[in-house]
């Protein structure tokens, strides 16, 4: 550090630094440790108490003016070179720039003011304008399109299983938002809605424009998206939307406007005032938990899906409404159904992004525009658990009058949510792509017919609701009413099990469905069913990080643990800092590695959401 210029001790005048270099010196081996952009930060949050420090003496009379006037230039050279992954020579220099720190006033006149407490103040002042000039100007950030995703999808080879699992409304949807961004994805997409038109049979098919019909025939599944994708090529812009049509009789070539081109032209009115959005600034939050939901989102793809989702229904700007009915679900209990606490409210506006609060009307209004979009998001969490399943683990099935009804189906090993269906046909797929394991069916309101389906499909289940007259199932030798599937071997050790997973699962149904409610006034379940999903698994693959080595891991135990841990947020141009208390619970959570950077947070602008301790 080189030698200031200004007066004498005891003087009045200003001190400049015109020149600041700190060099972090590395003894032994070649790595820079774990986190090396922490290391940065640990620099420049000493770099304060070490000018304070060498100023200590000057700053010890009347109290003058601290000024940095000049700016300030950091340059950072890589290592020594030819080392480990490091080109020969070192690589150019890089140099970061900052602007000159405000003026800090320092009262001389001030009680008792000695070195000491002018030091801790100018300290105090010099770390947050330091902090606020390091932070680099933001690159524009745009939400990418639907077209990323199905690419990205495509090239983990998950493309067709997740079209697979798809309502029509939805690959029509997004039919029309590929259309001339993405024509291959288009294809795989309308190859999806021609193949269910087909195995329909005559009349669906009927529905198809004739030289469509041509297009196709005689071809199987797998040489169809190559074909359409010919057939996109060279028909013109009007014909390919009309194909987005839902089939309502014999193709009409000089139909008009159908509902699905009508929706296409369809604008989303602007969003109304939600708090308005958080660019700069401090909040203190009494629950950190929905942030810490972030991290294993972004670990399966869930977050990167979440832009292009809403991009391809054309609400990517109400991407916070989605994160504020997520960390909602983490949050405390609605009582009677609607009613929130504050500090809930400020908690879901700050992972939002947003300034609280965030009207319910609004988030009702949101969850019926995003309806088309949500089977996406379900589908890429459900493929994800998936191809984590043990095929030798049990599935747990339960049923529910909440959210519209239906059935829910988790992993039995950490209670990870795979999927929710309205009956047990739409739960098929997805256990078929856990590896067709064991189902045990727990307690709750089944619809009728869910034993029928689930035998009829060769599922081995378990079961200790009673059965319908008619259903195919046997009654096995237990201490307690036990049914299995006909025909199919029943596991002893799994009929031990039953009693402790159902009694997990409906706690975790009690504490995620019943208790809490993200959009309790919404005209249907959809959002719910799918931030219930994505709470859960972020909840279990916490539980499952931390304690399945000492304990069963379980998502409504992440959720006691942790719900009062209180953070503050900051927001900065580049990154959306949070810190929380030190303690067991913030070792634990750093030693897991759940406190790792999660950038590119989509509904944050883009911005890096960091964690630290304080």
């Amino acid at each position: 550090m080189s030698a200031p210029t200004g007066p004498a001790v005891g003087g009045t005048g200003d001190i400049t630094v015109r020149r600041c270099t700190v060099t972090v010196v590395r003894r032994g081996g070649w790595s820079w440790g774990p986190d090396p952009r922490g290391l940065v930060r640990q620099v420049i949050d000493a770099l304060p108490e070490l000018l304070a420090d060498h100023f200590a003496e000057r700053l010890a009379g009347d109290g003058p003016d601290v000024e940095i006037t000049e700016p300030l230039t950091v340059t950072v050279r890589q290592g020594r070179p030819g080392g480990s992954g490091r080109p020969a020579g070192g690589g150019p220099p890089v140099e970061v720039h900052f602007a000159p720190v405000p003026v800090v006033e320092l009262p001389a006149e001030a009680p008792g003011a000695d070195a000491a407490s002018l030091q801790d103040a100018f300290a105090e002042s010099f770390v947050e304008s330091f902090a606020e000039s390091f932070a680099a100007e933001p690159e524009p950030w745009t939400v990418p399109g639907a077209a990323v995703l199905f690419a990205e999808l495509a090239e983990r080879g998950e493309l067709d299983a997740l079209l697979a699992l798809l309502p029509d409304e939805t690959l029509r949807t997004y039919l029309l938002a590929l259309l001339g961004a993405d024509d291959p994805a288009a294809a795989r997409l309308l190859a999806e809605l021609v193949g269910r038109a087909l195995a329909a049979g005559p009349a669906p098919a009927e529905a198809l424009p004739e030289r469509l019909r041509a297009a196709v025939a005689g071809l199987d599944a797998a040489d169809l998206p190559r074909a359409l994708a010919g057939f996109l090529a060279s028909a013109d812009r009007e014909e390919a939307v009309r194909l987005a049509r839902p089939p309502a009789g014999p193709y009409d070539g000089a139909g008009g406007v159908g509902r699905a081109d009508r929706a296409a032209g369809e604008r989303p009115r602007a969003a109304e005032d939600t708090g308005g959005a958080r660019a700069t600034g401090e909040v203190r939050v009494r629950s950190a938990l929905p942030f810490l939901l972030a991290g294993p989102l972004a670990r399966i793809g869930y977050l990167d899906a979440i832009g292009p989702a809403l991009a391809g229904i054309e609400l990517a700007e109400e991407k916070p409404l989605f994160a504020a009915a997520l960390a909602y679900k983490v949050l405390g209990v609605t009582a009677r159904g609607w009613r929130r606490a504050d500090g809930d409210a400020e908690a879901a506006a700050a992972f939002a992004g947003l300034g609280p609060p965030v009207p319910d009307e609004r988030l009702a209004d949101f969850a019926r525009r995003v309806r088309p979009a949500l089977p996406v998001l379900d589908g890429v969490l459900a493929l994800s658990v998936g191809r984590g399943h043990d095929p030798a683990d049990p599935l747990l099935i339960t049923g529910t009058t909440h959210v519209d009804g239906g059935l829910f189906l988790v992993d039995a090993q950490g209670m990870f949510p795979v999927a929710w269906a309205a009956e047990a046909a739409g739960l098929l797929p997805h256990w078929q792509t856990c590896g067709r394991p064991p189902v045990l069916l727990c307690d709750g309101p089944l619809p009728p017919g869910t034993l029928r389906e689930l035998a009829s499909a060769g599922v081995p289940f378990l079961t200790g609701v009673r059965p319908l007259r008619g259903d195919p199932v046997v009654r096995l030798p237990w201490r307690t009413p036990l049914w299995a599937a006909a025909g199919t071997a029943p596991d002893t050790r799994l009929a031990a099990e039953l009693p402790d997973h159902a009694e997990r699962l409906a706690d975790l149904v009690t504490t995620l469905v019943t208790e809490r409610r993200a959009v309790p006034l919404a005209g249907d379940g959809g959002l719910e069913r799918t931030v219930t999903l994505a709470a859960g698994l972020g909840l279990a693959t916490i539980a499952w990080t931390l304690w399945r080595d000492r304990e069963t891991p379980d998502p409504t135990a992440a959720l006691i643990r942790f719900a009062d841990l209180e953070a503050t947020v900051r927001y900065e141009p580049g990154a959306v800092r949070v810190r929380v208390p030190r303690g067991r619970r913030h070792a634990d959570l750093l030693a897991g590695g759940l406190l790792a950077d999660v950038p590119d947070v989509v509904w944050l602008g883009g911005r890096t959401l960091t964690f630290s301790a304080g």
